[in-house]
């Protein structure tokens, strides 16, 4: 086996990169290609009550548990299968049950903060950055978090305008300069994606006919 190929897609809350990411997955065989989130590596806080978990402020860099995720991408890449966290975000912890992934020829990491950590930007093949307007991501954090995180409105609102907002300016926004491709409106950008597309089969295929 090759070395994968390893493919960041970044870019801030609400802006498609899961949409993105889904497409890319969807166009090749399901043997041959896996999906690893950032989200799964939020930092175990069992050591916290509730309350105090529900202050983390998740759209910072420490929010993650980033040396777990580069040993797991490297065991990936070392063709080694890894143990994936699962984060339920009702309770704002990580589960104690796991994902068992095993290697494939691509990898899609897909996260907000991917681009910022170095050593996880030298590892990608090719880097991605979705670029949607602030507008359109609030309204799509919004209909998220309210339908598959049991938030209130007033919670994301507010979240959004203490941590979201600042943390993307501060540290997401500025990523974009390590971008191979900018993608403009995310998942409903399909001329963007089918060259993604094409791109990523033309490049699979190359490593196979090495073999």
């Amino acid at each position: 086996m090759s070395r994968p190929i390893l493919i960041g897609i970044a870019g801030g809350t609400g802006s498609g990169k899961s949409t993105v990411a889904q497409e890319i997955y969807k166009s090749l065989p399901e043997e041959s290609i896996v999906v690893i989130e950032q989200d799964s590596y939020y930092r175990d806080q069992s050591h916290l009550s509730f309350e105090e978990r529900t202050k983390t402020n998740y759209d910072h860099p420490n929010a993650f548990d980033t040396a777990l995720l580069l040993k797991h991408l490297k065991m990936l890449l070392n063709g080694e299968a890894i143990d994936k966290p699962i984060y339920d975000f009702e309770v704002h912890n990580r589960k104690k049950e796991t994902i068992r992934v095993e290697p494939k020829d691509i990898i899609i990491l897909e996260g907000i903060m991917i681009l910022v950590e170095p050593e996880i930007r030298d590892l990608l093949d090719i880097k991605i950055f979705v670029d949607t307007d602030a507008d359109v991501r609030i309204i799509r954090r919004i209909q998220r978090d309210i339908t598959e995180r049991g938030r209130t409105i007033d919670s994301v609102i507010e979240q959004y305008m203490s941590t979201v907002r600042p943390m993307h300016l501060q540290f997401v926004e500025p990523t974009k300069r390590y971008a191979d491709i900018i993608i403009p409106e995310g998942g409903y950008n399909k001329v963007a994606i089918d060259i993604m597309i094409a791109k990523v089969k033309e490049i699979d295929r190359r490593n196979k006919n090495l073999l």
